[in-house]
């Protein structure tokens, strides 16, 4: 306490008292360079600030310091009042003696200063005696923050084989305390874990290497620890610590070797173009695309037999075949194969050959081998309609084996499915089995089988048959033409020009010939020679009553050999034109044809469908207002009998009628009570009980209808009918319908209705009496 105290005072003493009350003096008088006398204000107390250690461990309050107005004669009656920054929660002032406490620990790194004010007002009357005046109580710095980085872990890299001093990273700390005062905030740099590969600089924090050309492949991760330390380093700071987790970068520093230098590798003489024969491989120290590498052949007697390629996943070298191989000729072969790194680091070049070379010797194996044809493809040509039995080609395969086997030659059916071919199994010649028609086909592709009888080993060769063209088809019309000739026309009038196809193909082209069979006198043909002609007429003035239609023989023939030619029939219509030449009318068929529909037809056409739509929805509208048809159509419908009675009654007058009480509440219904307007036909009415007790389901579907009904506001009126078809469970009439009755009517017995009632009267009647009558 009294070092705190002696602490506090010192601290006054340099600031120059700045926080003692200066008490008011009197007036001195001096004299300036003009030789003008200045006189100093006399004023009551005045002070500057205060000085407060932070994190006080002392017991009781703070003391900061003591405020004296010169109007306080110390009779109790000044009392000092203090506002602002903290005031009453952090500071409190002695309202008599004036001396400020702090009653709470202050942390400067909280609020470094706070700013008050003080006054002296007097006790009875309230009044000021002294204006307010501010100070200052700044809160002085203890060390009492260690340094914190930025981050608990840093994660750098640095590219092996560098120079020392290479730069790797920069870590920073920070220290809370005041960097102003004292060295609390002064930090130094030092590491503690990760020597003698790096250092630190102490004052920067900037991390570098320390030793030279660090190699990757050796060690890859380091791991270092940093610290920072207040107090300029010195004995009783506060420190903190990071991790900064070093990877050396590669570089090209490492160059490609092969683990032998001789690889021996075989393949069989069938492999196929393309096929692999084996892979080699040299190894990289590097890692990403520094250990790419590339793979060529230099020289030997196998580099146009052999390629190679490199695979980019697995870095080896692939090796495949380039040209056919055949053991017969050539069993073994030498490669001298060059490996390369494909990124080359200049700055390294002088650890290198960053390349190196192998030898490869390749073995090819024997393989017993199907034939081999003369050709890859055969390519015939025959003449249509050639003989069957007639040679098209022969077709030649060998057996490429040390041992020769015997061949046998077959077609393949699958692509000669019409069995126009055959083979000579021996000597391989192909022969017609039927005559050729090249206008059903110019091509036939088959495919020809060479098996060896001893190992069944089949090769397989495409045969292209080509059919010759011979003039065997006649020329005919291109087309059916439908010729007319007016009936005023004149002679030598062009009427149709005629042109002609033929299937044949010669290799001069077509040239047709175009005559009449026979001088004829109403028409002449005159040949265009570009294989058209056209009809004149040779006379005018044709007559449609007298002749309708003429036929024209026309004979056209070809220019190839052997000569072939045909007659074709054009028909001439004779038609009635107008004046410039357009049919007015012909017969049926030509007028129809010729003939087109005017747009007042088509007009008419349109009105007419028009009208019938109308008419379809007229009659539509007219059958939904019609009244829905009754039930039963006709006697004879196979569904049940509905038998109309026409007692309409007495109406609402007629009271002896019905009983309208009865209607509307029927549960009343007097069982025993009588029609009273006709005589009853027996005094004591025939009640059938009831083939089954307690039908509940019936008496309950009724009950509950009739309440549907009497409780439904929408229902019909009371002397409507409602009929309910619902005949129970379990009845002994079983069903009354005739629907499954009709083919058994005959065979049936009625008499039981006569015994069910007066209520069944009528229809016992009718069903007994037509029994009866077909009885008799």
């Amino acid at each position: 306490m009294i070092i705190n105290q002696l602490t506090f005072l010192l601290l006054f003493c340099l600031l120059g008292w700045s926080g003692a009350l200066i008490r008011p003096v009197p007036g001195i008088s001096t004299s300036d360079r003009d030789g003008q006398t200045l006189h100093r204000t006399k004023r009551g107390w005045m002070w500057n600030s205060f000085f407060l250690l932070e994190e006080w461990t002392g017991t009781g309050k703070q003391y900061v310091g003591k405020l004296h107005s010169d109007m306080d004669t110390e009779d109790g009656s000044v009392k000092y009042v203090l506002t602002g920054d903290g005031a009453g929660t952090v500071f409190e002032i002695d309202e008599n003696s004036g001396d400020i406490h702090a009653i709470r620990r202050l942390d400067r790194e909280e609020k470094a200063l706070y700013t008050l004010s003080a006054k002296a007002v007097n006790k009875t009357s309230g009044q000021d005696l002294e204006r307010a005046s501010e100070f200052i109580i700044k809160i002085h710095d203890i060390n009492d923050n260690e340094p914190k980085f930025a981050k608990e872990t840093y994660v750098a890299s640095v590219s092996e084989m560098s120079s020392v001093g290479a730069f790797v990273i920069r870590v920073t700390a920070s220290d809370a305390d005041d960097e102003a005062y004292g060295n609390s905030a002064r930090l130094v740099y030092s590491i503690l874990q990760g020597q003698p590969y790096f250092s630190v600089e102490p004052e920067t924090g900037v991390i570098r290497t320390a030793l030279p050309n660090m190699i990757r492949e050796n060690r890859e991760n380091y791991q270092v620890v940093i610290q920072a330390k207040d107090m300029a380093g010195q004995m009783g700071g506060l420190s903190g610590t990071t991790t900064v987790n070093i990877t050396l970068q590669d570089v090209n520093n490492s160059p490609p070797r092969f683990p032998h230098s001789t690889y021996h590798l075989s393949t069989p003489e069938s492999a196929g173009i393309g096929s692999p024969v084996g892979r080699i491989k040299a190894y990289d120290a590097d890692v990403g695309e520094n250990a790419e590498m590339w793979y060529t052949i230099l020289d030997g007697d196998g580099q146009d037999v052999f390629n190679i390629i490199t695979d980019s996943t697995s870095q080896e070298g692939v090796i495949k075949v380039k040209k056919q191989l055949d053991y017969e000729s050539k069993r073994l072969y030498s490669l001298r194969v060059q490996v390369t790194n494909t990124h080359i680091d200049r700055r390294f070049e002088q650890l290198g050959p960053f390349s190196d070379t192998a030898i490869v010797r390749i073995t090819v194996t024997d393989v017993d081998e199907p034939p081999v044809f003369s050709r890859t493809l055969y390519i015939f040509e025959v003449d249509e309609d050639t003989p069957a039995g007639s040679s098209v080609g022969t077709v030649s395969a060998r057996d490429p084996d040390t041992i020769n086997h015997l061949v046998k030659y077959t077609i393949d059916r699958h692509t000669d499915l019409e069995r126009l071919f055959s083979i000579d199994s021996n000597n391989g010649t192909i022969s017609t089995r039927q005559a050729l028609d090249r206008e059903s086909s110019k091509w036939h592709n088959i495919s020809v089988l060479a098996t060896e009888l001893s190992t069944a080993l089949q090769t397989r060769v495409p045969v292209f048959i080509k059919v010759r063209d011979v003039n065997d088809n006649a020329p005919e019309f291109a087309m059916y033409y439908e010729t007319f000739v007016c009936e005023n026309v004149k002679a030598g009038q062009l009427i149709q020009t005629i042109s002609a196809v033929d299937t044949d193909e010669p290799l001069v082209g077509h040239k047709f010939v175009f005559s009449l069979s026979s001088i004829n006198p109403n028409f002449t043909i005159f040949d265009n020679e570009d294989n058209t002609a056209r009809i004149l007429t040779r006379r005018g003035s044709f007559n449609r009553r007298e002749m309708s239609a003429y036929l024209l023989p026309v004979v056209i023939s070809d220019n190839d050999y052997p000569i072939q030619s045909s007659t074709s029939t054009l028909t001439v219509r004779v038609c009635a034109c107008d004046s410039r030449g357009n049919v007015q009318t012909c017969s049926t068929e030509a007028l129809l044809l010729s003939a087109g529909l005017s747009t007042g037809a088509l007009v008419a056409i349109l009105l007419c469908i028009l009208i019938l739509l109308m008419i379809v929805v007229l009659f539509a509208a007219l059958r939904r207002q019609k009244k829905k048809e009754p039930l039963i159509i006709s006697k004879e419908d196979v569904r049940d009998n509905v038998v109309s009675y026409n007692d309409e009654g007495g109406g609402e007058e007629d009271t002896q009628a019905f009983d309208i009480g009865t209607l509307r509440n029927p549960e009343v219904i007097d069982t025993n009570k009588l029609r009273r307007d006709i005589m009853p036909e027996m005094l004591f009415p025939f009640r059938r009980s009831s083939p089954i007790k307690n039908n509940t389901d019936v008496r309950d579907f009724i009950n509950g209808r009739l309440q549907e009904n009497d409780s439904d506001p929408t229902a019909p009126p009371y002397d409507s009918l409602a009929t309910y078809a619902y005949e129970g469970n379990g009845s002994l009439a079983e069903s009354l319908s005739s629907l499954e009755s009709a083919a058994t009517e005959g065979d049936q017995e009625f008499e039981y209705l006569s015994h069910w009632g007066p209520q069944f009267k009528k229809l016992a009647d009718m069903y007994i009496g037509q029994e009866s009558q077909r009885e008799t």
